[in-house]
Parts: structure tokens; sequence; C-alpha cells
């Protein structure tokens, strides 16, 4: 991780790699023998300040959320590299997206607690192939067999037992209650190797396990319809992301505001980032915005004054596709974002008047009479922009040249109306289709 430390001493203070490292300890005094060990060892290297972070029972919850953070940030933005954790972070915290080496001291008795602790990085969006966790022992003493037993069962439990763990826990807890003695090692290495269930209660959690299964089963065949419906709803509207951003960077241009651009760093990244433009802050913006522009900047912290933050929490860049990774850096845009609510109400309510966007088209239809027909949209607002009332208007009418019309054109009969529309639904739903 810091490779200068193990090269000849040289005026530069040796600089750090881009390698992330969690360590697990099971009390607070070995928690501080590593911090005050590392510390000492990294004393003279570039930044040695701040490489270090400690998550533990006292550390306060916006300590644990700013580690967090900090820990997931891409490694060139911040300089933290080892984290050293007790159990306080052995659940509820995900810290895969730039680290994949964990080593545990002090190893627990108890193999769902170490599978626990090795969850935390090794999980989904996990973007190595490969996830190390390291425990140590020494061979030349023989209680730390029972490590190597331990670390085995927590193999097994994993790929065999899954839920079945929870009741094999307390049965090792309890073979480990009163220590190793060195007479007992034997016992103890075959107690916890061969620790299982009964046939009866492993048939009963099995069946319950099944039920659990066939729940998954579902809701996996829900999923993948409702994957169906949205990919035969997205082709029959053809909305994609391409189509997205051009409609937020329109919206943004009706604003008098530069539209979204690539961000420009040497990061290459898995999604493109673009920047979004600091709407709130232009020369005459509409204050309002202030508040809207808030849901593009990371969580405020607690007790950090609202206007501290605007000036020290910048616009992050946005992203309309999964970024793959977990990230607070970038915003994942889509269409029930509440920016992205407020921008395309403008470009509805505007776009079409702005850019001009009219259309004509022309139908063949089994009839010989020609028809025209105009659609229309109707907003009402009330205060604040407020939409009170949204609807499509289309009339119809029987078509003159204009250079034989002596008057303007006469709106259909409400039977007349109808026909129209179903000579053109008819003509719409053949179009393309081959003759015969």
């Amino acid at each position: 991780m810091c490779p200068g430390l193990q090269g000849k001493s040289t005026s530069a203070m040796p600089g750090w790699s881009e390698t992330r490292l969690l360590i697990f300890t099971e009390y607070e005094d070995t928690k501080r023998y590593l911090v005050q060990q590392l510390q000492a060892a990294i004393a003279k290297t570039d930044q040695a300040a701040v490489r270090i972070e400690v998550f533990h029972g006292p550390t306060p919850p916006e300590k644990r959320e700013e580690i967090k953070r900090a820990f997931n940030a891409p490694p060139q933005k911040h300089p933290v590299r080892i984290l050293v954790a007790t159990d306080a972070a052995r659940e509820g915290l995900n810290l895969q997206a730039h680290c994949w080496n964990l080593f545990h001291f002090d190893v627990p008795w108890n193999p769902s607690r170490m599978e626990q602790r090795n969850g935390r990085i090794d999980r989904k969006l996990q973007p190595k192939d490969k996830v190390c966790c390291h425990y140590f022992y020494y061979q030349q003493r023989p209680e730390d067999r029972i490590l190597k037993v331990l670390v085995r069962k927590t193999q097994t439990i994993r790929e065999e037992l899954g839920s079945l763990s929870q009741v094999i826990d307390p049965r090792l807890a309890a073979t480990m209650k009163r220590g190793i003695r060195r007479d007992q090692i034997a016992e103890i290495e075959s107690t916890i190797a061969t620790a299982d269930l009964d046939p009866a209660q492993r048939k009963a959690i099995e069946s319950e396990l099944e039920a659990t299964r066939q729940r998954q089963d579902s809701l996996r065949q829900q999923i993948n319809h409702l994957r169906t419906l949205a990919a035969a709803s997205q082709d029959s509207i053809g909305l994609n992301e391409e189509l997205f951003q051009k409609a937020i960077s329109s919206s943004l241009r009706l604003l008098n505001a530069p539209p979204l651009n690539p961000v420009t760093d040497s990061v290459k990244h898995r999604v493109p980032r673009l920047t979004f433009p600091a709407l709130d802050q232009r020369q005459g913006a509409d204050s309002s915005w202030a508040n809207t522009m808030d849901s593009l900047r990371v969580p405020r912290e607690r007790g950090q004054k609202p206007w501290d933050w605007r000036k020290e929490s910048p616009v992050r860049p946005v992203v309309f596709q999964d970024p793959g990774e977990v990230t607070d850096e970038v915003v994942h845009l889509f269409l029930e974002h509440r920016i992205v609510q407020r921008l395309l109400g403008r470009f509805i309510s505007q776009g079409f008047v702005y850019d001009d966007l009219s259309r004509a088209c022309l139908a063949q239809t089994r009839d010989a009479i020609p028809r025209v027909l105009l659609t229309c949209r109707l907003a009402l607002y009330g205060p604040g922009a407020a939409r009170l009332h949204e609807e499509l208007i289309v009339i119809s009418a029987r078509w003159t040249e204009t250079s034989i019309r002596k008057e303007p054109l006469q709106l259909h009969s409400e039977v007349e109306h109808q026909r129209t529309l179903t000579l053109l639904n008819e003509a719409l739903a053949t179009a393309g289709q081959p003759d015969g």
C-alpha cells in the first residue's frame, strides 16, 4: 500500500497506492494497539494523519456516515486507506466500492459473525472478481488449530448450510465458552467440525427454507414479467437514455443555462458522467431553484448550516444509467427525480412554442373524403406554476383546398368526428404491414 516504506530512505515522503484495507478486531485493546502500531509505521509517509480511520462503538452517527462516504470515495479523491473496525461495523455497512482486502484480528468463536464481517466487502457491486479475507494463526501454537477449523466451518456454512447457521452458532458458542484447554483441543476441534442439526430439526428448517425459496422464485418471475413490460413500454414510446438526456438539455436551454456536458477528468468511468449547471447560482436565478438543486448535492451532515453546506457541497455530476458501483459522487437521474420533474414540466409547457415543434403528418385511409385532424394540448396553471388541469383536445373537419375554399373549415359532427378517428386508427394499425 505504501511501497516507499520498503525502499531506501529518501528526502521525499513515501507515497501511497490506491489499495484500501479493512481490519476487524474483537477487542478495543487490540484496536488501540493496531492503530498505534500503524500510525507509528506510516508517520513519515504522505498525508499520514488522514490515512487511517477508526469505526467502533463510541463513533457518533454523523462520523460513521463520514467514514463510510470517505472509504467508498475513489482513492484518488480521498486519502483514507486503512479502516480499523470493531464489531460495531459488522452489519449494515457497504464498504466494497474500492476495497477487496480484509484482515481479521481476534477471530470470534462464531462463524456467522466472521461471515458478517466478510460481507462488508464480499457483496454485490464489488468491482473485483476476487475478495481476500485473511486470518492469522500460529503454526507452533496448538490452540490455533481451533482457528483453522473455525475458518473452514465458516466456509461450509456459507456454501452448504445457509440460514441453518443461526441454529448451529449457539452450539459452537457453548463449546468455546470455557476457552481452549490443550488437553481438550482435539475434542473441541471435532465438535466444531461436525456441528450440525439433528434430522428432525433439519427437516423442519429445510421445509421452511423450501417455502422461502418458492416465494423467492415467485418474486423472480414477477420481476422478469415487469422487466418484459418495461422493455415493451420503452420500445413503444421510444424512450432511451440518449433521448432522455437530450430532453433535459433542451429544458436547460429554455432557462438560458448550459446543457449537459461530459465531465472532463482523467478517470475512466463505467458510465458517462455529465456536468449539471448550478441553476441556483446564475445571475437573476429563481430563488426557488436553491431547494431543488439540493437534491444534486451530497447529504447534509448533522449540525451543518444550510448555507455552509451549499457553499461547501458543489452540484454533483449526473448519470442516466446505473453506475454499477456504490458511490456518492454522482446522481442517477430518473423520470420521478425532483429536478427532472421540474425541468420536464417546463419543457412540456414551453418546448413546443420555443422550438416551434408543430408537426403535420399525412396518412392514407380507405375513405375517399380528405379529412384533417388538429391535436392541441390545454394546460391550466395556478400560483407558483402549479399545474391545475391538463388535457389533449382533438378536433376534425372535412378538408377543402385553400384555392377553392371560400369560408373557414367546418368542424365535424360528433358522428363524423368518431368516424375520422376510427379511420385514422385503422390506417396507423396497418401502416408498415406487407400487402396480402
